[in-house]
């Protein structure tokens, strides 16, 4: 039975991993959806917009494609210029206090800042309840736990829902803009968290769902990057750097039903 096996001997992780690093949002929380529906409603007016100035066809942001190329899992305003170059778009950088309506860089992520937490407020947000039971067990089994995104809101949606003291240490947005730290693909923001629970790269796991985030552990030379699949892109994943590809993190509990 589970319960005669100790917590450590349930976690199927190299025996040489002592800290465990995750990404927040669709690997811990449903968050990834209402980040992606977020980008697509600000681009999409921004686009459908400029797309009439310019008597231009307006061709509208796709979650499926753009979304997971472009934006996903790294910080706001690389998103937006990555997205926008994608489509051949310069606009000006602007500021960071740049109002949601200013069409620049900032200002155009600031926008999308305002419709996620908008979307949270009117809908709320769930953690993964596979993504708690693992890193509950990885408490148990004194392995060191941190949360590494490139969101702002981390730790305001760790608050609500109810998750925060699981953590030793959150690196997200705020951190990521104070250290002035490179945001995912670079590998930055995860040798952040390991230096922060006090572990060499080779002795921590990364857990990511998104494309960014694998090549982030692998260029960072983690001892595991997990990818967490929970979009059908497994292969993508595996390709650009998760050694090994779950749809649920509750897959790496040994016993687990």
């Amino acid at each position: 039975m589970a319960s005669s096996r100790s917590a450590r001997d349930r976690i199927e992780l190299p025996a040489q991993i002592t800290a465990c690093l995750f990404d927040l949002d669709g690997v811990l929380t449903k968050t990834a959806v209402v980040h992606a529906h977020a980008w697509k409603q600000m681009f999409d007016e921004f686009l459908k917009r400029r797309a009439e100035q310019r008597g231009e066809e307006f061709r509208p942001f796709d979650i499926d494609g753009d979304y997971n190329e472009y934006v996903d899992g790294k910080p706001r305003y690389d998103g937006v210029r990555d997205f926008l170059a994608s489509r051949g778009i310069e606009l000006p950088e602007g500021e960071e206090d740049d109002p949601p309506a200013a069409e620049t860089v900032c200002g155009l992520g600031n926008r999308k800042n305002d419709l996620v937490l908008e979307l949270i407020e009117r809908d709320g947000v769930e953690a993964y309840e596979g993504s708690v039971r693992f890193v509950r067990l990885c408490g148990e089994a004194g392995i060191h736990r941190a949360v590494v995104s490139s969101s702002a809101n981390t730790k305001s949606v760790l608050k609500v829902v109810g998750i925060e003291d699981l953590f030793e240490t959150v690196v997200d947005g705020v951190v990521t803009e104070e250290k002035r730290l490179k945001g995912k693909p670079a590998p930055d923001t995860y040798l952040a968290g390991a230096a922060a629970v006090g572990v060499e790269p080779a002795a921590a796991a990364v857990f990511e769902d998104a494309v960014s985030g694998v090549e982030a552990g692998h260029a960072g030379r983690f001892g595991r990057v997990v990818g967490v699949d929970r979009v059908g892109h497994a292969e993508a994943l595996r390709q650009h750097g998760a050694d090994v590809v779950v749809k649920d993190l509750s897959e790496l509990i040994a016993d687990a039903e």
